[in-house]
């Protein structure tokens, strides 16, 4: 038995969180441990803390044990922080982590700094997914379990296609559908399904599309007005800088949005050789070499212009 599944087994109360704006590994990854922390120690109380997502993901077992806001008072005995880069990224969730008697780190950002008790962070990994598989004793693994991180894994490699999908992921992929894993219900109703709204809202973006840098970036940006406009949040722009990045003859890809009047998310891609890590981390962000995002205040001319200048130094 190793020291995290040990961490689990002497832990009566049991808190999973991930990082701000959840997306598939972070959701997987949680539900994953959630789902398996059950099925193997049904005795234990377990809870799930992680910011709005979309509707689509709703179908994963353990969507029950989520929640969206901090339950004033509570405290675990352990806490698993997984796929988040840095402290800094938990937001209003910070507080289980603080106040958890054992703190557990799993992740697989080259960025990650090391923290907590226990942290394994594993970059060769394609998800937190993949590095939390094999963790996991395989044989007490469940469909709800496989699904989930089945489902971080697809998120993670855009569907196997980014250059972090190597030999190992797709073994793993192929283990976790022997296990119930069911890739027509992860990959067409997670990651290609689009609601009304967000198909308006990427059409937004595209329309306002536009080259740089002798044609090698391609930039979109939207507004808060036009979430006002569409009633939309963070969650409907998921999926628009991936589909951006596809533009032939481009090597890097910038989506940023106005999420307060004057501060930006900024979403980056590249394709052959950028690392754009580098550029999130000189932006006190983080992520992987082919995607990578942080936030940034000011006007938006100014804070294009600074990540421009950065983005130069790599093309």
């Amino acid at each position: 038995m190793n020291e995290y599944i040990q961490a689990i087994e002497d832990a009566a109360s049991i808190v999973l969180i991930g990082h701000m704006r959840p997306d598939g590994d972070c959701i997987g990854s949680t539900l994953g441990m959630c789902n398996y922390i059950l099925d193997n120690y049904p005795e234990k109380q377990v809870d799930v803390y992680l910011g709005a997502f979309d509707e689509c993901f709703e179908f994963l077992t353990g969507m029950d044990h989520v929640h969206h806001a901090v339950q004033e008072g509570k405290t675990y005995d352990l806490c698993l922080a997984l796929d988040c880069a840095s402290y800094d990224r938990f937001g209003e969730f910070t507080v289980y982590y603080d106040t958890a008697k054992v703190k557990v780190v799993i992740d697989h950002h080259a960025s990650n700094p090391g923290f907590g008790d226990l942290c394994l962070v594993k970059p060769e990994a394609s998800a937190a997914c993949e590095a939390i598989y094999e963790l996991l004793e395989h044989d007490k693994i469940h469909a709800g379990c496989a699904e989930a991180l089945y489902l971080g894994i697809v998120h993670d490699t855009g569907v196997f296609k980014h250059s972090n999908t190597t030999k190992n992921t797709m073994q793993v992929a192929g283990e976790l559908i022997a296990l119930g894993a069911n890739p027509t219900k992860v990959i067409d109703g997670t990651f290609y399904s689009k609601s009304f709204k967000q198909n308006h809202i990427l059409g937004e973006a595209l329309i306002n599309s536009y080259l740089a840098e002798n044609e090698k970036v391609v930039i979109t940006c939207l507004r808060k007005s036009v979430f006002d406009q569409y009633e939309a949040s963070s969650v409907d722009v998921d999926g628009v800088v991936d589909q951006i990045r596809v533009t032939r003859g481009i090597e890097v890809a910038i989506f940023y949005y106005e999420f307060e009047p004057d501060h930006y998310k900024f979403s980056l891609r590249s394709n052959e050789y950028v690392d754009v890590s580098k550029i999130a981390l000189h932006f006190g962000g983080g992520g992987h070499v082919r995607a990578a995002g942080f936030d940034l205040t000011g006007g938006q001319s100014e804070t294009l212009d600074a990540v421009l200048e950065e983005i130069r130094k790599y093309l």
